[in-house]
């Protein structure tokens, strides 16, 4: 398959071109390389692709419309659109609301006008599980209510998936939405807990825990991501599919691991919790395992141990990676 991916220098965006070029596709790579957070992660991802046959990579953004009709047309056609361009980060999209707009919604709307115009037959949406917000029973099923988002990225999330279903009704573009939950590994984004709790802990830093640490996460290996994420570039008609670690672990829980895998003891700094911040996540699988018959392979002992692993092999200049809000 001939394929685009936007956001090829992201977290998530690198692995899935990897293993899709792994694989034998023809892979035209999109990504504006912002600075939501310190580009050298983008740049190293980057540069672990380099040479690899198959792959065409773009700079550009998918908020702009005339310069991705521009690659679109340089680089098609297209079998399939696999959409993981994002502006992500809870906390973040409360203090600048319209970046994760433009990105996550108008982006989304460009690259779906253009699979229209071509008659491109499969779109694939990253999205998030922060849509469940606070409401709903665990394990959250992707059924329940996502009309109550918490943060205005997760309102903007709702909002590309909105768009994809009105799309697959008008023009019967074949849609796969996953739902990510909290997605950690190697090279991951220095906003998330994890990444910033080994960097911590492993420099002797102040560990920043927002609440009593209580709260839990259904943390998901960022290589079982991407395994689903290609799986759903089946048929599927319309499909809103959890991917997620099936077994939530509380952040007290997670600091301790990383404490023995480090062996150096964590400096907790307590914090109130952010009010867009939720108390549980945990994904029904089932859909995933009917579907695509997946499930996650990596626990995260394991995960924890090759993040760990990644960030000592890397620490000359990853410890140098600004981990503040």
């Amino acid at each position: 398959m001939r394929l685009l991916v936007t956001g090829t220098a992201g977290f998530i965006g690198s692995r899935v071109t990897e293993l899709l070029l792994e694989q034998g596709h023809q892979v035209c790579g999109v990504d504006n390389m912002c600075a939501a957070y310190d580009i050298r992660l983008k740049q190293h991802r980057l540069k672990l692709l380099e040479g690899r046959p198959g792959l065409d990579f773009r700079l550009g953004d998918i908020s702009d419309r005339g310069s991705l009709s521009t690659i679109w047309s340089e680089c098609g056609p297209f079998d399939g659109v696999v959409n993981l361009a994002a502006r992500a980060g809870v906390r973040q999209s409360v203090e600048n609301p319209w970046v994760y707009v433009d990105t996550n919604v108008t982006g989304t709307l460009n690259l779906l006008d253009l699979c229209r115009r071509d008659g491109v037959g499969k779109f694939v949406l990253a999205s998030t599980s922060s849509l469940y917000g606070k409401s709903n029973p665990v394990p959250f099923r992707e059924d329940a209510d996502t009309d109550k988002p918490l943060s205005p990225y997760a309102a903007s999330k709702k909002g590309a998936e909105a768009l994809c279903f009105t799309y697959h009704h008008l023009y019967d573009l074949d849609v796969t939405v996953f739902r990510y939950f909290t997605v950690y590994g190697p090279a991951g984004r220095p906003d998330m807990s994890l990444f910033r709790f080994v960097q911590w802990i492993h420099e002797e830093r102040p560990l920043r825990l927002y609440g009593d640490g209580r709260q839990s996460r259904d943390f998901t290996y960022v290589d079982d991501i991407a395994r689903g994420t290609i799986l759903g570039l089946q048929p599927f008609g319309y499909q809103v599919i959890n991917l997620g670690g099936d077994s939530p672990h509380d952040l007290l829980e997670l600091i301790a691991l990383v404490e023995t895998e480090v062996g150096k003891k964590a400096e907790i700094e307590q914090r109130p919790m952010h009010p867009a911040d939720v108390m549980a996540t945990w994904a029904d699988i089932s859909k995933a395992k009917d579907l695509l018959g997946w499930r996650p392979e990596v626990d995260l002992a394991q995960g924890v141990a090759r993040l760990c692993a990644w960030y000592r092999e890397n620490r000359a200049w990853a410890k140098e990676i600004d981990t503040e809000d």
